[in-house]
């Protein structure tokens, strides 16, 4: 007969053995799960869908197809195969990143969505300046400082000139793109703006005299202020089209770059808030406002 503190023992030593192989049983199992998701099998890794965001896998699902799918859709996006959220997510996500068509094709296409960059071409050139009209036309009220500024765009061997309007809380109003830098040129650009909001009470430039020539011709009650370190935010405006235009291989015609900047700079307006100047909070908040807004212009196109 055992004793009983050598029964104990024993029992205890049995119980701790069966406990450190269910222990190495459940870590080997979860590893096993772990690497499973990580590494999906061969038939498994073609179900790479988006759904409400997250990726998810599904073995028996496949790309969609251009030819294969046909949905009907109403409005602006009548007559289109794809339905109108990816259409809408195409425009967005060409201007919103530094990509180019390819790549937009390649992130649709990691999403099981199917689609040539030409047809990406096709919706941006189609979808572009329908969101921008939009975006201008719900904006609130501008401030009434202005900031304007030009650079040079060099096309095809020739100068061209993009001439940029920025309030003081660093909103885009508007671009042109012209050939000549002269006061003519200014004068054609203060009229298109002077038409769309009016006219402010300061405007800052650099040393440019076609401003003051033109200013003193259309509005000379307007406050012209002129110095070389005043138009730092108007001149700080162009850093988000010299990357677009490196990406691009440079522009190809003044009409597609009016017609890319005029649709990128509104896209940017809503969606690159002046992060430095936003809470963490107050930054999601402003990023789940412009989405909200992208939303509702889908749903109004789609309704039209």
């Amino acid at each position: 007969m055992f004793g009983v503190e050598v029964v104990a023992q024993m029992f205890f030593s049995i119980r701790v053995e069966v406990l450190a192989q269910n222990t190495s049983a459940f870590i080997a199992q979860t590893l096993n799960d772990a690497v499973r998701r990580v590494r999906p099998h061969h038939h498994e890794q073609r179900g790479l869908t988006r759904l409400q965001g997250i990726v998810k896998l599904q073995a028996a699902s496949k790309p969609v197809r251009g030819r294969m799918t046909k949905s009907k859709q109403s409005g602006a996006f009548s007559g289109h195969r794809f339905p109108s959220e990816i259409i809408a997510y195409a425009v967005w996500a060409y201007h919103r990143f530094p990509m180019s068509l390819r790549d937009v094709e390649d992130l649709l296409a990691a999403r099981g969505v199917v689609v040539s960059y030409e047809t990406i071409r096709a919706w941006v050139a189609k979808f572009g300046s329908q969101y921008a009209k939009a975006i201008r036309r719900d904006r609130p009220k501008v401030a009434d400082k202005w900031h304007l500024d030009e650079v040079v765009l060099p096309i095809n061997g020739k100068k061209y000139w993009l001439w940029r309007a920025v309030d003081s809380n660093g909103d885009v109003l508007d671009i042109l793109v012209q050939s000549r830098r002269n006061k003519r040129a200014a004068i054609r650009f203060f009229c298109k703006l002077f038409k769309a909001f009016g006219e402010p009470r300061v405007i800052v430039t650099d040393k440019l005299k076609s401003y003051g020539s033109a200013l003193k011709e259309l509005a000379p009650g307007i406050e012209h202020r002129s110095h070389k370190g005043l138009n730092n935010r108007s001149e700080g405006s162009h850093r988000p089209t010299r990357r677009r235009e490196k990406i691009m291989g440079r522009f190809k015609s003044p009409r597609q770059a009016q017609r890319f900047l005029s649709v990128h700079d509104q896209v940017q307006t809503i969606f690159r808030p002046r992060r430095h100047t936003h809470s963490a909070a107050a930054y999601r908040q402003t990023r789940a406002d412009a989405h909200w807004i992208w939303d509702d212009i889908t749903r109004e196109l789609k309704a039209a």
